[in-house]
């Protein structure tokens, strides 16, 4: 569980599309094996500290001739952004894939004192 001081709470909400490569017959549509995207999110303002990130497929254009095998994964998480990964394997075929992200944290508040 993460707890919070007496700092205010920050909530930061987002959309991002990871890749689209049905069109360009990009690896993620023709290739098989392990797959990776990542791509770089950053948030409207820092927060004080590491904030916790949900995030979870909004938009998916898949193949349904073989078993679809994902994941979608936040990494790298930090004040200012995190990666949001997506990940297949064998022979599953993404056309696309598009993300929604919440990030819950302590921001920074007109009283705080730098003391340094």
């Amino acid at each position: 569980m993460k707890t919070f001081r007496t700092h205010p709470i920050g909530i930061d909400q987002g959309e991002a599309v990871l890749f689209s490569e049905f069109a360009d017959g990009g690896e993620m549509w023709t290739g098989e094996g392990p797959r990776e995207r990542r791509s770089a999110i950053t948030f409207n303002q820092p927060f004080r500290s590491i904030p916790a990130v949900q995030i979870g497929v909004s938009l998916w254009d898949v193949d349904t001739s073989s078993a679809l095998r994902a994941e979608v994964m936040a990494e790298n998480i930090t004040p200012e952004g995190f990666s949001a990964v997506f990940r297949t394997w064998s022979d599953t075929r993404i056309a696309r894939i598009r993300v929604t992200w919440t990030a819950i944290g302590e921001v920074a508040h007109e009283d705080d004192w730098n003391i340094s």
